[in-house]
């Protein structure tokens, strides 16, 4: 939408310059794009949401200018008693077929008018806001449709069969040429005006060639209307037609600005064309019903944040053309004008309040930060869990949850039972709901390689549909994968981390950590050198993998190991102790003492610190293993452990008379139970 200057000047005083108008304009959410002085005037393009169809007219900008600069808008320049000079006694009807189609249609005919080029005013004003200028009888109607936002259209009068205008649906391929010089062929969707014999134009779109004004016109029949925004819409896009009147149209168009748009045109059109005024008529009349929303003064305060006098919010309101009744001491009772349908709650009205008053006068403040109570609760179980893993620097995937079959070769889960098939796919690669999500994790991870990323560490939690035997279930579950390596810098230099195992492990083990389970409740269990169970308190949750070679090649995955692991969130459930219990830091030191031992190979480590658990008592805050060793010192079969242990106490320093016999005892207890060689 274009205004000029001038032309806003012409319905609000102004006393500050075209620059600091743009700023106020675009504080106040009607976005100025570009500025240009051209001509002795100033051009504003301007930003024109969808729902502020109000905005698509001089009038419109003008209101909320003078709204902005706390000016008084000037009253229209309509002829509001405009009435016939001379009566044509000729029978002329108006006949509307759907009053939902056409809620209102007036027309008015002038006689004896002489088309030329338009005075030199008319003309500029027109060409700054990109509108070629035609003839005096059409610039007329742009400008009034630019000024007031009503679209008009003059007919040559003697060019119709007279004495009638009927708006209907068109005939099956019933045909116009349109000004533009382009033959339609029309059907019942498409809304036309017609007189006795023919369509003469597209409602609300174009007229027709056969009737539009020319110089060799005399009469002319000046319409304004309302026509219903859908039904122009469709009629424009299976035109493949586009016009400013259409635009306004298809937003909706203010009904009670119709008549007196029309008495603007038609005096314009006497003073500019001369000829005599014969007929106004009009059939129709559009069912407004008033709104009337509550405003609550102190709900304006709190939503703000900011104290706005009850006095200051109804100027503003006023300002913008809403009436305000005062109901009690904080409370207006707002009626809302016809040209903002916009406007249904009181959250809009507060924001015209923002608008207005300015957003650049509401307080800066940080928000209040309120802490979770149960932030742990298990409802919120999955953003949790999500919150984890990125903080791990991971990156969360969407997948499809229908996949192609093919996709599930390798994985064992191609069998016909053991999937759910879709019975009408859209395609191949939605042929089957995936029962687990490896599958399209592992997919995922071939496009990102093959968008040339180096190392890629995705997730994804979302539902899977195993067929179990023959009975489809829904799980919720959470997978992982890893492939490649990411860069690492230290000050000695460069680093690659190829990723593996225990990358896999370690990003499990700490979720657990984090979800409160424990490190001797769960346990990982090599099936074989690709696969490792995972187990919480002896039961299969789910799983690590090292995919097979086969299903690398068939995503074409070349020279690149693929880590996954996938684990069913409804059996891991059961085991989460979220609830944390703070205690305050330590007021005295701890003490450590390292346990440098060799066992046995198959022995896990996690049977080495049961062991120190279970005899360390209430003094052993901690033990961890620092050092793994496999090398000539150590006999076949065998590794080597350092084992770092802390003791403290709340209440004292130890001393090494406490310390010792605990210590020791731990020694001797891995000697007995597992069988180990203090190094």
């Amino acid at each position: 939408m274009k205004v000029t200057y001038n032309w806003l000047k012409d319905f609000v005083e102004l006393k500050i310059s075209p620059r600091v108008l743009a700023e106020k304009l675009t504080m106040a959410g009607l976005e100025v794009t570009s500025l240009e002085e051209r001509g002795g005037d100033f051009v504003f393009e301007l930003e024109v949401t969808s729902n502020r169809p109000d905005w698509l007219s001089v009038r419109g900008i003008a209101r909320e200018v003078a709204a902005i600069t706390g000016r008084r808008l000037k009253l229209s320049k309509n002829k509001k008693n405009y009435r016939p000079s001379t009566i044509d006694h000729r029978p002329f009807s108006i006949n509307i077929e759907n009053k939902s189609d056409c809620p209102l249609y007036t027309a008015k005919i002038i006689r004896g008018v002489k088309v030329r080029p338009s005075p030199p005013w008319l003309k500029a004003r027109l060409e700054l806001v990109g509108v070629r200028s035609v003839n005096n009888i059409v610039d007329i109607t742009n400008y009034v449709l630019f000024e007031l936002g009503e679209p008009l259209h003059a007919f040559d009068l003697d060019k119709m069969s007279q004495g009638a205008i009927l708006v209907r649906r068109a005939k099956d391929n019933e045909r116009l040429t349109t000004i533009d010089g382009e033959q339609k062929i029309l059907n019942p969707d498409i809304l036309v005006i017609a007189d006795k014999t023919k369509p003469v134009a597209i409602a609300g779109i174009m007229g027709g060639r056969d009737t539009e004004v020319t110089e060799s016109t005399k009469n002319i029949l000046l319409e304004a209307a309302v026509f219903h925004p859908v039904i122009v819409r469709r009629g424009r896009q299976a035109m493949g037609l586009q016009s400013e009147s259409a635009y306004r149209f298809e937003r909706g168009v203010d009904a009670e600005i119709v008549e007196g748009a029309s008495l603007r045109a038609a005096a314009l059109i006497e003073e500019v064309a001369g000829g005599r005024r014969v007929l106004i008529k009009s059939s129709g009349k559009p069912k407004t019903k008033k709104k009337n929303i509550s405003l609550d003064t102190l709900t304006v305060q709190r939503i703000l944040g900011v104290n706005i006098a009850p006095a200051k919010i109804k100027q503003i309101l006023n300002s913008l053309e809403f009436k305000t009744k005062t109901r009690a001491k904080n409370n207006f009772l707002v009626e809302i004008p016809a040209h903002r349908q916009d406007v249904n709650l009181e959250i809009d009205l507060i924001e015209e309040i923002a608008r207005i008053n300015g957003y650049e006068n509401i307080p800066k403040s940080l928000p209040a930060v309120k802490p979770m109570i149960n932030a742990g609760a298990k409802g919120n179980l999955v953003a949790l869990i999500k919150n984890i893993l990125v903080g791990l620097g991971l990156n969360e995937v969407i997948t499809y949850s229908l996949i192609d079959k093919d996709l599930l070769k390798g994985f064992g889960m191609e069998q016909v039972n053991g999937v759910v098939d879709i019975l009408n796919p859209l395609s191949k690669e939605q042929e089957v709901l995936r029962p687990a999500l490896m599958s399209s994790l592992a997919k995922c991870v071939a496009y990102n390689l093959n968008q040339k990323q180096e190392y890629v560490n995705i997730f994804e939690i979302a539902k899977v549909f195993p067929s179990i035997k023959e009975t489809p279930e829904e799980q919720l579950s959470l997978g992982i994968a890893l492939c490649g390596a990411r860069s690492l810098w230290f000050a000695q230099g460069h680093v690659q981390d190829g990723v593996g195992f225990l990358h896999l492990k370690g990003i499990l083990e700490t979720l657990f950590q984090r979800l409160g389970i424990k490190k001797e409740e769960y346990r990982f269990i090599g099936k074989n050198s690709y696969e490792f169970e995972v187990l919480v308190k002896e039961n299969k949750i789910g799983a690590l993998r090292r995919l097979e070679r086969q299903i690398l090649e068939s995503l074409d995955i070349k020279n690149k190991e693929v880590f996954a692991l996938e684990i069913l969130l409804e059996k891991l459930s059961p085991h989460i102790r979220i609830s944390r219990k703070f205690t305050a830091l330590p007021r005295y030191p701890g003490v450590y003492r390292d346990i440098s031992l060799v066992l046995r190979e198959d022995i896990p480590a996690e049977r080495v610190i049961k062991v120190i658990a279970g005899r360390g008592g209430k003094l052993l805050q901690q033990a961890e293993i620092t050092d793994y060793y496999k090398g000539r010192q150590i006999e076949s079969g065998f590794k080597g452990l350092t084992i770092s242990c802390l003791y403290s106490s709340p209440e004292r320093t130890l001393t090494e008379a406490e310390i010792n016999p605990i210590h020791a005892g731990i020694v001797q207890a891995l000697k007995d139970q597992l069988q180990v060689k203090i190094r």
